[in-house]
C-alpha cells in the first residue's frame, strides 16, 4: 500500500529549480504508487509566528491564513517533503517562516515519519547547504517520532531549469520512488 506523501516546495520562483526538483520527487513517488499532493507557497498568506503558544493547548493556530491549512495536511501525511532555493548558504525566509508556523502540530497527534529535503544552490560547493539541512534537522528534532530520511542537493545551478537533465534531477526521481 503507497504511503500518503505531501511535498511543500517553498521558492516563490514558479519553475524554479527547486520546484523542478519537487516536481521530480513527485513524479517518482507517484509511479511507485504513493498518494502525492505538491503544495507551493507561491502565492500563499503566510504570517510570521506571534510566539503565543496558544496552538500548544488547542493544537490550533489563532491566525487563519493558508498555513493553517497546510499544517493540517501536514498532520495526515505520512511523508513530509520539503523543496527550498538556497539563499545565503541557508533555506529560504519563506520556508522559515512557514516551519515556524507549525507549532500547532508539537502537541498534535501528527501521522509523518519520513522526512526528505530538496535544495537548489548556485554554489557548487554541495557544503554551502549544510545549514540548510541543520535547520531543518532542528525541526525535525522536535518531533521525536519522525527522521531525515533522505536529502537532495542540486549544486552549480543558476538559471530556472537549469537542472533538467542534472544528476539531481534524476536522483529526486529515485529518491521519490524510494519513498
Amino acid at each position: 500500500m503507497g504511503k500518503n506523501v505531501l511535498i511543500i516546495s517553498t521558492s516563490l520562483r514558479q519553475n524554479g529549480n527547486s520546484d523542478l526538483l519537487a516536481g521530480e520527487f513527485a513524479r517518482g513517488a507517484k509511479s511507485a504508487g504513493h498518494l502525492v499532493e505538491k503544495v507551493s507557497l507561491i502565492g500563499k498568506q503566510i504570517s510570521f509566528c506571534r510566539g503565543c503558544l496558544a496552538c500548544q493547548k488547542t493544537c490550533q493556530c489563532v491566525m487563519k491564513d493558508d498555513a493553517s491549512v497546510i499544517v493540517e495536511k501536514m498532520k495526515k501525511a505520512d511523508v513530509l517533503v520539503f523543496a527550498t532555493p538556497v539563499y545565503f548558504y541557508e533555506m529560504s525566509g519563506q520556508m522559515k517562516t512557514f516551519l515556524d508556523r507549525t507549532n500547532p502540530l508539537f502537541q498534535a497527534a501528527y501521522q509523518f515519519r519520513d522526512v526528505y529535503l530538496l535544495a537548489s544552490a548556485a554554489d557548487t560547493d554541495e557544503g554551502c547547504v549544510n545549514r540548510v539541512k541543520e535547520g531543518l534537522q532542528g525541526w525535525i528534532e522536535c518531533f521525536p517520532q519522525c527522521s531525515l530520511k533522505g536529502f537532495l542537493c542540486g549544486t552549480g545551478v543558476v538559471n530556472v531549469g537549469e537542472i533538467k537533465g542534472t544528476k539531481a534531477f534524476r536522483e529526486a526521481y529515485s529518491l521519490g520512488k524510494s519513498v
